[in-house]
């Protein structure tokens, strides 16, 4: 791969891949550095298009940041309310509310885009 050019085939993200196995570690402002920046975003543009990920489900990823920084249901009260708000959202019987995702954002910095996608809620019983 001697001349750089858009990855369009398999194969042309199977030799990028391997050019930048192999130019791993150069220094930056090197011709080898540079190259190496290159093939990154060229592989990056190609995996986003071939291999998109779907963003975390909103519950998830506040269950995910709580464990992250060692916070309980208790201390989720302060953000969305109370006790019985944080059950029924991490339970998934409640939606987040406009004022929870802007809480969300701020104390625990969820991005909003992961906050505001729909949540598979559970019916009352």
């Amino acid at each position: 791969m001697k001349n750089l050019k858009p990855i369009k085939t398999e194969a042309d993200y199977q030799a990028a891949l391997a050019e930048i196995e192999r130019l791993w570690g150069s220094g930056a402002g090197t011709p080898q550095g540079d190259r190496l920046d290159i093939l990154a975003t060229l592989v990056d543009a190609y995996e986003n298009v071939h291999f998109p990920m779907d963003p975390p489900d909103p519950i998830e990823a506040i269950k995910f940041r709580m464990e992250q920084q060692g916070l309980d249901r208790k201390d989720l009260a302060d953000i969305l309310g109370s006790r019985t708000r944080v059950a029924e959202v991490l339970n998934r019987r409640r939606g987040l509310s406009i004022k929870m995702i802007r809480r969300l954002h701020e104390k625990l910095g969820i991005s909003v885009e992961v906050l505001i996608r729909p949540i598979r809620t559970k019916k009352a019983a």
